[in-house]
């Protein structure tokens, strides 16, 4: 259920604002990365020709070097294409969540969005699901790059992106799975006349990219106005020429315009997806005239009450036996705190959110916008604030103070050894025991499968060695996780202290966690020896 910023790292990343030369190599890895997972697919799949794939695009590139998402997804259409592969092509540029959805909706064997989401604007991506609508992990993406590798060289027919227009084997899926998502949408609907009736505005930013029609269209399904647009954001920009970072997950830098138009329209509630709307950011606006930007971790604390309030409410249901929520390996406690209180059940998955539902089994900026509104009316029918609840939330389970950050790294040997060093610290094979004044309870490693709470020593989590990711449990009780970001030039830190139910212990938690994160930063990541960029703030 909760995202604070996650990636799974199934994606392919490429330059595409370089030299024509550059380019030239930029698209052919491509090329080469379609036939190696071709390759695998048909390894796997004996029925891969009539089940087919999905291939959906955002709108990044720039026609001038010819080297937009939909020709890049054409390509990758057409090496399907080429060898017999049925392929379901949408005709526009889609949300990424409408990829996954769409792999299960027409049972296909695989979906590929291309997208580099809130990435730079110089970046595109290969993001790839399996036939379960889920993002593909270890040891798919292991499997595909050793296909790769044995035969690299791309078929002639690869290049013919002309393929797509021509070839009875490809096939636009957009106005059914259009039609299809909007209808599942419905299932988490739970307050319509109110909606109907309600007088709050909203205010939606789409970042340059593609959420703004679909945003719209979410809206109309659970009865709501059209949220207000941000008139020099709506439409695709892949320049995205209004702000420096396209991920609204950056706080109120980069929703200035959105909150300004809000405040002149009189909505006291912000939604922002970032380019290929598979990202929520949610800001309200507090009585004392601020705004409140809510972080990952806040908002799945309220998706995470708000789904099984209306769950519980809906039918009048009280066995909750077959209840789970899930969370992200790096999230807020929060919502295995709620479970416990309720006495349902609370998973570890290495996977993203925020889902709501489960007709997209990949985190949805669509539906969580549109959710987060019914949300916001239904607190204000009873006169509360999306913060107010989050209060109540944090009164009734305990106190979750948690912090997300980064450095920016650009250099592969600096993250490298600034991980090593962390399990070589007091010798080969070593964990630190303490960081500064604070010990160290429990450390697990991920990325080489190790964590020293189980018996066995072996990390319950699934085993990820391209990635790096190190979690230190300490003895005052702050979990913190450093991890490389699989996506960005980023080394990024999640780190929380939780409170007890009833214990109004707020501002000692987030003293201390203060100190933690202040020591962790200096002692692990030595940012000024290691040349290592504070987040801009």
């Amino acid at each position: 259920m909760g995202d604070p910023g996650g990636d799974v790292n199934s994606n392919l990343l490429i330059p595409t604002g370089t030299g024509d030369s550059e380019l030239d190599n930029a698209v052919y890895r491509w090329l080469q990365w379609d036939k190696g997972m071709y390759h695998y697919l048909q390894k796997c799949f004996p029925d891969l020709p009539n089940r087919g794939v999905v291939v959906g695009y955002d709108t990044r590139g720039h026609a001038a070097s010819n080297c937009t998402s939909q020709r890049l997804a054409k390509l990758t259409a057409a090496v399907f294409l080429s060898r017999g592969v049925q392929v379901y092509l949408f005709s526009t540029y889609v949300p990424t969540p409408f990829v996954p959805y769409a792999v299960q909706k027409l049972r296909a064997i695989a979906g590929v969005m291309v997208t580099a989401s809130h990435n730079r604007k110089e970046d595109n991506g290969y993001k790839v699901y399996w036939e379960n609508g889920a993002q593909i992990t270890s040891p798919h993406d292991k499997e595909i790059l050793k296909c790769v590798e044995e035969d690299p060289e791309p078929w002639d027919d690869c290049w013919c992106e002309n393929l797509t227009d021509t070839s009875p084997l490809s096939r636009d899926p957009l106005e059914e799975i259009t039609k299809g998502y909007m209808e599942d949408l419905k299932a988490i609907c739970f307050h319509r006349e109110l909606n109907q009736k309600t007088p709050m505005k909203f205010v939606h930013t789409s970042f340059h990219g593609v959420g703004h029609d679909y945003v719209q269209s979410a809206f109309k399904v659970f009865g709501f106005n059209p949220p207000i647009p941000v008139p020099e954001q709506k439409d695709p920009d892949p320049n995205f020429s209004t702000v420096k970072c396209p991920n609204p997950e950056e706080g109120e830098c980069v929703l200035e315009l959105s909150l300004r138009l809000a405040e002149n329209e009189g909505a006291r509630v912000v939604l922002a997806t970032d380019p290929d709307a598979d990202r929520l950011a949610v800001a309200e606006l507090q009585d004392s005239g601020r705004w409140k930007v809510f972080t990952g971790n806040e908002l799945a604390a309220l998706l995470g009450w708000w789904m099984f309030f209306c769950w519980q409410k809906s039918e009048g249901r009280c066995q909750v036996e077959n209840v789970y929520m899930l969370a992200t390996t790096v999230s807020s406690k929060i919502l295995q705190a709620i479970a416990i209180r309720e006495g349902f059940h609370y998973e570890v998955r290495w996977e993203n959110g925020y889902m709501c539902g489960t007709a997209v089994l990949d985190k949805d900026g669509v539906s969580a916008a549109v959710v987060v509104a019914e949300m916001a009316v239904y607190l204000d029918s009873i006169n509360m604030s999306l913060n107010q609840q989050l209060v109540h939330i944090y009164e009734k389970y305990g106190y979750h103070i948690s912090k997300t950050s980064y450095f920016l790294c650009y250099d592969n040997a600096t993250n490298r050894r600034i991980f090593d060093r962390l399990r070589n610290y007091t010798g080969p094979k070593r964990y630190p025991q303490s960081c500064g004044a604070y010990g160290i309870l429990h450390v697990r490693d991920v990325t080489t499968g190790y964590d020293s709470s189980q018996q066995n020593r072996k990390s319950l989590l699934p085993v990820s060695k391209s990635s790096q990711m190190i979690t230190f449990t300490f003895q005052n009780g702050c979990v913190a996780t450093l991890r490389r970001s699989g996506t960005e030039p980023k080394i990024k830190y999640y780190a929380e202290m939780c409170g007890s139910p009833g214990q109004g212990d707020q501002l000692f938690l987030e003293e201390e966690l203060k100190k933690v994160i202040q020591v962790l930063e200096e002692e692990f990541l030595e940012p000024s020896k290691n040349g290592l960029i504070r987040r801009a703030m």
